[in-house]
């Protein structure tokens, strides 16, 4: 039987969090704010994505409170509200690598036979 509390905070966690890294256009507007805060414009150039639809991404993720926002006069600049996301995004990627590598060996395995 699963616990109501961990149930009601996976919930939570997946509406919270989950939806947000749904799309991979956010985790790599994620992983360029990891390395500075940046002003949309500069987004734009560096993942040559148009500009609206890394404002609407953007959106997601302040509605998601993994960005902050802070005006700069009439510009915006971004920042990630809590670099732990990228630790978790560095995690992901390398249980991704590790089912890569044993699939491949799988594979081989398979045709050597």
């Amino acid at each position: 039987m699963v616990d109501k509390k961990l149930e009601i905070e996976i919930e939570m966690l997946h509406k919270r969090i989950c939806q947000a890294l749904a799309d991979p256009t956010r985790i790599l507007i994620l992983y360029h704010l990891a390395d500075k805060p940046c002003y949309v414009n500069e987004l734009v150039d560096a993942l040559n994505i148009p500009q609206s639809t890394i404002s609407r991404h953007l959106g997601v993720l302040r509605e998601k409170n993994l960005v902050a926002a802070e005006r700069d006069g009439s510009a915006v600049k971004y920042t990630l509200a809590d670099h732990r996301i990228i630790e978790v995004l560095d995690i992901m990627r390398t249980i991704l690598a590790t089912q890569l590598v044993n699939s491949i060996e799988i594979a081989q395995s398979l045709i050597e036979e």
